[in-house]
């Protein structure tokens, strides 16, 4: 008969309520510096330059930090359309998005998870990488957990737009707008805010500024939408020409 020790247990539950501390520690970086600070380079931009490092080819990171406010609005509405259109009211999370995209990883077999909201994808920017398994998610749940308690969300926003990949080394809004367009965010029109704004779930496939159909199409469902939601008002040749054709009723993000 085994006999129960009570010290022992007692040490080693000792051990795991000491060593989580250190393993939150370890695994959830000090968000709050993000109030105040800039992030010099992500997580994100230091594994392009070591996938293009292996291959031997030169890798040059293009960003310029503007402040929200000098950024177009349009691109503002266009991406939280595209990407996240329950940001200001969900926590970090869209339940309903993560449940679709689990069903949709169950029928196809795979493990893919999408339906991450801009809270997510910034936390991935940030501190992980693209790479795609269960212990990533989990420690990028735990990161936007965090950062949604501490940071204020028009700062997430304003990061999230900072950072985000826009094409082969080009990252934010402005840097982004100069490259495409030659102008800075703060001058973009609303069919150049849809664009870019369209092109995100695969920034490097797409060119916001090319013909390709997929661009035409997802930005032309941004457009719509944010017409529909009184955002901007339609020109009077718009108006008569779409006479008939309802707009569309409901944008899903592409994840």
């Amino acid at each position: 008969m085994v006999k129960f020790r009570p010290l022992k247990w007692f040490a080693f539950i000792l051990f795991i309520v000491l060593l989580l501390p250190l393993l939150y520690f370890l695994w959830v970086p000090d968000v709050s510096k993000l109030k105040n600070e800039k992030p010099q380079k992500t997580a994100f931009m230091e594994y392009r330059e070591r996938e293009f490092k292996e291959k031997g080819k030169p890798y040059r990171v293009d960003q310029v930090w503007v402040s929200l406010s000098t950024i177009s609005p349009y691109l503002i509405k266009a991406v939280l359309i595209a990407e996240d259109d329950k940001f200001w009211s969900h926590q970090g999370f869209d339940y309903e998005a993560i449940q679709k995209a689990i069903e949709k990883d169950v029928k196809a077999r795979r493990f893919k998870f999408g339906g991450s909201t801009i809270s997510q994808q910034l936390a991935r920017n940030l501190y992980l990488s693209p790479v795609k398994n269960p212990f990533r998610k989990i420690r990028e749940a735990i990161i936007t957990w965090r950062m949604e308690r501490v940071l204020p969300k028009k700062r997430i926003l304003e990061l999230y737009l900072n950072v985000v990949e826009w094409g082969e080394g080009i990252f934010g809004a402005e840097a982004a707008s100069r490259h495409y367009y030659g102008k800075p965010s703060s001058e973009l029109t609303l069919q150049e805010a849809a664009r870019l704004a369209s092109v995100l779930p695969n920034p490097r496939k797409y060119n916001p500024a090319g013909d390709q159909q997929y661009v035409l199409n997802r930005s032309t469902l941004i457009y719509d939408m944010m017409i529909r939601r009184g955002i901007v008002v339609p020109e009077y040749e718009e108006i008569t020409e779409g006479a008939g054709s309802p707009l569309i009723e409901e944008f899903k993000p592409v994840f």
